[in-house]
């Protein structure tokens, strides 16, 4: 049995998981102006996975790179979130 897939099902559910209340806390503190720290390490990590030789920790970081990606679209998403009163704004901020 090769218990890879199970294990790379697992680290994608967790690192999704993660990723959201992440962009819900850095939204608050920070705004959608820390967009580019996520291209930077989005992309940083697509392109060490592209070095890797180990598939399973280059799987690892191409994902872990994406989810960086998509956190930009998902910053502005909840600044919208926040307007509309679904979350709470920082009002020290």
């Amino acid at each position: 049995m090769h218990f890879e897939g199970l294990a790379m099902g697992v680290i994608v559910f967790l690192i999704i998981g993660i990723f959201h209340p992440v962009v819900i806390k850095v939204e608050y503190y920070f705004g959608k102006k820390v967009w580019p720290v996520f291209f930077v390490i989005g992309w940083s990590f697509v392109i060490w996975s592209l070095f890797t030789e180990n598939l399973f920790f280059s799987i690892f970081l191409g994902v872990f790179g994406f989810s960086c990606l998509w956190s930009i679209g998902e910053l502005i998403e909840q600044e919208g979130r926040v307007k509309k009163g679904w979350f709470p704004k920082n009002p020290n901020r």
